[in-house]
């Protein structure tokens, strides 16, 4: 009896332990599981503060970088202003259009409209054509039929530079910009004065506020055009007797490349004749030809423009002289100058004009040559000389 009792007491120590190791390898089991999830989530934890560092730290890259091309932005630059305000203008527009459509559900009246507003434009373009070309015509009545002679008024020995009179005033004073780059205009009284050997002193220094580039600056009744230095295609208009700026506008298009191949240092070329201002340059879109803009100057505005088929390539100057583009071509090396392309924004033929008229008498190349309307001459700038071109001119 006694045994038995032992062995009951016996198995149910054996159950009893057994269950008590069940539990306790649950217990490790579970706690083992719960320590790998922890491990777990610490894991995508850290990963997830590694990414929100890296983000972050990127963020601050990209907001220094914004900041610094905002600074640049606002760093007072007429032509990135100008062109933010004109995008500005063309998403304005742009949305009152989408406006205008979303809110109109007949397609026919939408192309009724929109044929409408073409013919409208078509007969306007026409009409501002017919205008120019009929003021055009109103006060030119010549031809450049060749040229005479030159004359070798001084010799500065500035490579690169432009001298002329203004064409607009009565008074025969003489001005000189030399240099492709600079912010100084000597202004004598006269050419007897010009042509004196210490020209310095008996000059009058115009210092500007904005230097100018390239040789293409014109003076036209008291002021100074130039395309400002540092800018794509910036023309600025100086009052030459007050001192200051007296208004600037954006040349589309141009700046990009040269006006002329063998002038690299002119990307602007800007020309007066019997019509007024303008501008001539060569674009990347017409293949390197060159392209007239008609300069409203008082309201420093562009009225028209023509694509000519005058190549900028072996070019080295050229001048408008009764609505008439004539383009100065050389070779590389410097060789006798000749008109080889003519250009007439009106569309008329120049049969006076032979082609490949040399410029007579002399070998080099020009950094410049602009027509002077009142007195029908050329004022080059020819290997650091002061040249003066006398032309022979025909009526129409």
């Amino acid at each position: 009896m006694a045994a038995l009792q032992v062995r009951l007491l016996l198995a149910a120590w054996l159950v009893s332990s057994r269950a008590a190791g069940q539990y306790l390898m649950q217990d490790a089991a579970l706690l083992s599981y719960i320590d790998q999830r922890f491990l777990s989530l610490e894991k995508r934890l850290e990963k997830c503060n590694q990414e929100v560092l890296e983000y972050v730290e990127e963020f601050r890259e990209f907001s220094t970088r914004v900041l610094s091309q905002l600074a640049g932005l606002s760093s007072g630059k007429a032509e990135v202003q100008r062109e933010v305000e004109g995008l500005l203008m063309r998403v304005e527009h742009a949305q009152r259009d989408i406006d205008y459509l979303g809110s109109t559900t007949d397609s026919s009246a939408c192309v009724e409209v929109h044929e409408d507003l073409l013919e409208q434009q078509l007969l306007e373009e026409e009409a501002e054509k017919n205008r120019l070309k009929l003021m055009l015509n109103a006060s030119c009545d010549h031809v450049l039929a060749g040229i005479r002679s030159l004359k070798v008024v001084k010799k500065t020995g500035e490579k690169h530079g432009s001298w002329m009179k203004d064409p607009g005033k009565k008074h025969a004073k003489i001005y000189l910009l030399s240099g492709s780059v600079n912010n100084v205009v000597l202004e004598f009284a006269n050419i007897m004065a010009f042509t004196e050997n210490n020209q310095t002193l008996k000059a009058r220094r115009v210092p500007l506020p904005l230097p100018w580039e390239g040789t293409g600056h014109v003076i036209f009744q008291g002021f100074l055009f130039y395309h400002r230095h540092g800018s794509l295609n910036e023309i600025i208009k100086f009052n030459i007797q007050r001192r200051k700026v007296a208004g600037q506008m954006l040349l589309p298009g141009a700046g990009r490349i040269p006006a002329y191949r063998l002038s690299a240092q002119t990307r602007i070329d800007l020309a007066v004749d019997e019509q007024g201002l303008w501008a001539l340059h060569a674009e990347p879109e017409t293949g390197g030809n060159i392209v007239i803009t008609k300069i409203n100057a008082l309201a420093m505005a562009v009225e028209h423009s023509w694509d000519t088929p005058c190549s900028s390539t072996d070019a080295e100057a050229a001048f408008m002289a009764c609505n008439t583009l004539h383009v100065v071509y050389n070779s590389p090396s410097g060789g006798s100058s000749r008109i080889q392309c003519v250009y007439d924004v009106l569309g008329a033929r120049r049969a006076h004009l032979k082609p490949g008229l040399q410029l007579p008498k002399r070998q080099g190349s020009h950094s410049t040559v602009h027509y002077n309307p009142k007195e029908r001459q050329l004022f080059a700038w020819g290997d650091g000389s002061q040249i003066i071109y006398k032309l022979h001119t025909e009526q129409k």
